[in-house]
């Protein structure tokens, strides 16, 4: 018996080193940076154009509906005369990502250098399609972290759990190092609200200036990173030739029409607004803060390297009368919440927006969330928990999804300080994985956000109190409608007791 434990620890431990030596982290690569801008493309002059006017002071439009979203990336790409340079937790192969990478492709086409990043955890079965698209002269495509090739992708898990588990969750999208978008969605139908039954509600921010050159240099960090990896490293053999297949499923959707998802988004309403000079970039003091790769190869909990985390608690506490919180996850822990308590008790407003039992996709995080909601309350806080059934007829594209979930990552500080961004308020986005936004100075843009968020809350969103009893109460009252309720709202019997069965597991720190 003793001889088989044996055997069974050391075939344990060549699978351990098996996976971590398949990983081709020593595979050569030339380090590359981000191109100054240039006066001589279109949005090079845009950008010298703004900068002489505006000084320090960047240029921000927001971008909360998915057909502008996807709209303003397919047309700077469009527009791209140097380099494109995106950075993903997630890349998917569905249409709207076939769109965003074939714009990539067709750019490349025209002497475009294009960087693309991935991490390599959620985006399955592309391995082919980027291995093809990196085949392409000007096209580079790197994974982040990758995992190991030589057995069933996810066995990493099992063998390298504790490398595997530190993932790059920054998201961001930059054209001639002139125009750069930054936010919480990630490349796929449903963050662009193309999925039919399930509204994805989030919200990214297009920007120029001088906060540009910061998103491109934190870029530079990750793209140039030992956990880097290009995809040639790999060996997958593809026919450059394939790509054509590509080129024609762009041509086949412009050719589509008005009725095709690439003529409604470069046709979105916003587009047409900031063409027509009716919507133009409101200018404001704006900051990037990223995570560096070094968080992800360090101790987990190391507050220094969690550099995104230490500045929004800065922020936080410098509060002098409000802070709204937009958050699909929200996991503050102990330390989380001894925080928003003392701010609590200088009599600072805390207003906390997050996903409820029925409307959130990880009920697991729920789970996480429901154990520090009474204490919050008993302190003071105001928490709203998204309606699951959607409100408002037809979306832009012409969709009538039955469902919503929040997928928003925003804050607002005294109405004067937006940040915008990758950061979830879980542990695993403060403490474990790698996070980015920008903070935008502005008390024009926070009064303005503040105001149109409460002013549509009560349509959205079921507010949670304590009744008499100390008991929780979801209370929705919009027009003539009004509903108390004593249990999770819209939510089945099975998501009550799956969220009551992850409670019981020891399983919050890595959510």
């Amino acid at each position: 018996m003793s001889h088989m434990i044996t055997r069974l620890v050391f075939a344990a431990a060549l699978l351990t080193l098996a996976s971590c030596a398949s990983v081709p982290f020593d595979y050569p690569k030339t380090a590359s940076t981000a191109l100054p801008p240039s006066s001589d493309t279109r949005l090079g002059e845009t950008d010298a154009i703004w900068e002489q006017t505006h000084g320090a002071l960047s240029g921000v439009i927001g971008l909360p509906d998915g057909i502008d979203a996807l709209g303003a990336r397919l047309r700077m790409m469009e527009l791209a005369e140097s380099t494109i340079d995106a950075q993903y937790f997630i890349v998917k192969k569905d249409r709207a990502g076939a769109l965003f990478t074939g714009k990539m492709l067709l750019a490349a086409d025209r002497g475009v250098r294009v960087r693309l990043l991935v991490d390599d955890i959620f985006s399955p079965g592309v391995d082919q399609a980027f291995s093809l698209l990196n085949s392409h002269p000007n096209i580079q495509v790197r994974l982040f972290n990758p995992l190991s090739r030589q057995s069933f992708k996810y066995w990493s898990y099992l063998v390298d759990f504790k490398r595997v588990n530190r993932r790059m969750h920054n998201k961001s999208f930059t054209v001639d190092n002139a125009l750069t978008i930054v936010g919480g969605r990630n490349i796929g139908e449903e963050y662009f609200e193309l999925n039919k039954s399930v509204e994805f509600d989030d919200y990214e921010v297009l920007a120029l200036g001088p906060v540009v050159d910061e998103v491109s240099a934190g870029f530079d960090i990750f793209w140039n990173s030992d956990l880097s990896v290009p995809m040639e490293a790999f060996r997958i053999k593809v026919n450059p030739q394939d790509l054509d297949e590509w080129r024609e499923y762009i041509d086949t959707q412009r050719a589509m029409g008005e009725q095709g998802i690439y003529s409604q988004a470069i046709n979105s309403s916003l587009l047409r607004d900031i063409k027509e000079g009716k919507r133009t970039p409101l200018p404001a003091m704006v900051t990037m803060v990223t995570d560096t790769p070094e968080k992800l190869e360090n101790t987990i909990g190391d507050v220094e390297l969690a550099t995104i985390a230490r500045e929004t608690g800065r922020r936080f506490r410098a509060a002098k009368s409000e802070i709204i919180i937009f958050t699909p996850y929200f996991i503050p822990q102990e330390s989380g919440t001894e925080l928003l308590e003392k701010l609590l008790a200088r009599d600072i407003r805390v207003v906390i927006v997050t996903n409820s039992l029925a409307s959130t996709n990880h009920v697991a995080v729920y789970s996480g969330y429901r154990r520090y909601r009474k204490q919050l309350l008993r302190a003071g806080a105001e928490i709203w928990e998204i309606r699951a059934e959607r409100e408002g007829g037809e979306n832009a594209w012409g969709h009538n999804p039955e469902l919503v979930t929040l997928h928003s990552k925003a804050s607002i500080i005294d109405r004067e300080t937006i940040f915008v961004g990758s950061l979830n308020f879980d542990p695993r986005s403060l403490l474990i994985n790698s996070e980015m936004g920008i903070f935008i100075e502005s008390d024009y843009a926070g009064s303005g956000l503040a105001t149109a968020i409460f002013n549509n809350l009560n349509r959205v969103a079921y507010k949670v109190d304590l009744d008499e009893r100390g008991k929780l109460r979801w209370t929705y009252q919009y027009g003539e409608q009004r509903e108390i309720l004593k249990k999770s709202p819209q939510a089945s019997w099975g998501r009550r007791f799956m969220a009551r069965f992850y409670g019981l597991l020891p399983i919050e720190n890595q959510l």
